[in-house]
């Protein structure tokens, strides 16, 4: 009796195939949802942090804004309300300019 079940229960015969063009194709999907949109944000964020100048305004990760007043090789000392701090450039998140942010200048796209 145990061997009738056990016959029946024999899967058969197939190759792998299939189920490595699944995995591969899993692979290649996050690759592109995952891992490409993430290496072009970060080197996006490499390139802008470049091309950063004095006298550009910035925001930090935290949330300081500032005008970027000099840039040295181990930091970048920003100017703000309460006077000039001293932050890596990897802290500096985005560009506040009147080019990105017209409604906080005043000034209208046209």
């Amino acid at each position: 009796m145990l061997t009738i079940f056990l016959q029946a229960a024999a899967p058969a015969q197939q190759s792998m195939t299939p189920t490595l063009i699944m995995i591969g194709l899993m692979v290649v999907g996050f690759y592109f949802l995952m891992i490409r949109p993430q290496m072009k944000k970060q080197k996006q964020e490499k390139n802008f942090q470049e091309s950063l100048k004095p006298g550009a305004k910035v925001v930090t990760t935290s949330g300081m804004h500032g005008t970027i007043f000099s840039i040295n090789d181990d930091g970048v000392i920003l100017e703000t309300l309460s006077g000039k701090l001293k932050f890596e450039k990897a802290a500096i998140s985005r560009d506040f300019t009147a080019a990105r942010f017209p409604e906080t200048f005043g000034e209208t796209k046209k």
